[in-house]
């Protein structure tokens, strides 16, 4: 394994962990780590920006200001530094609760009703035993005798002749 690959894995293990990006123009943004890539692009969720703001004035005057950004992509060209502010979340794989004693059953659109009414006789109320006329797919019709309707197409309907106009 290389030295990119085993810290590839370690930063994926760091997926879903609070952290702090830090920014070649001096921005500092903080967020749950979610994704990266091999350019190092950087992909934090509920991220707020931080920014020291300097006066230019006779007093020189420092103050942080705080923007809320919501899900962003950082530029890995533009990432200084990463750090991690805590560890990730617990998983959830393993903690779910076994399903209890019981069985499942469909219900709603397309279950099989119960055998109750599957025993019902005859036809519903309003239609008839026999089929009706005209409705529904009777047997595919017998191909036309030989000499009858197969062959060569009318003359002027075949490749490379102009259309009849």
């Amino acid at each position: 394994m290389t030295t990119a690959e085993r810290k590839g894995k370690q930063a994926a293990a760091l997926c879903r962990a609070p952290s702090t990006s830090n920014s070649d123009d001096g921005r500092e943004i903080l967020g749950t780590f979610l994704a990266f890539d091999k350019h190092m692009n950087l992909v934090l969720s509920e991220a707020e920006e931080f920014r020291t703001l300097r006066s230019k004035g006779a007093v020189v005057e420092e103050r942080l200001e705080k923007r809320s950004l919501g899900l962003v992509l950082i530029r890995g060209e533009n990432v200084v530094s990463l750090a991690v502010e805590g560890p990730p979340p617990p998983s959830m794989t393993g903690k779910m609760t076994p399903g209890g004693p019981g069985m499942a059953r469909g219900a709603g659109r397309g279950s099989v009703p119960p055998p109750s009414m599957q025993q019902r006789q005859g036809a519903p109320v309003g239609l008839g035993a026999g089929p009706v006329a005209g409705v529904g797919g009777g047997m595919i019709p017998p191909p036309p005798p030989p000499g009858v309707g197969g062959g060569m197409p009318p003359p002027g309907m075949g490749r490379g002749m102009p259309p009849p106009y």
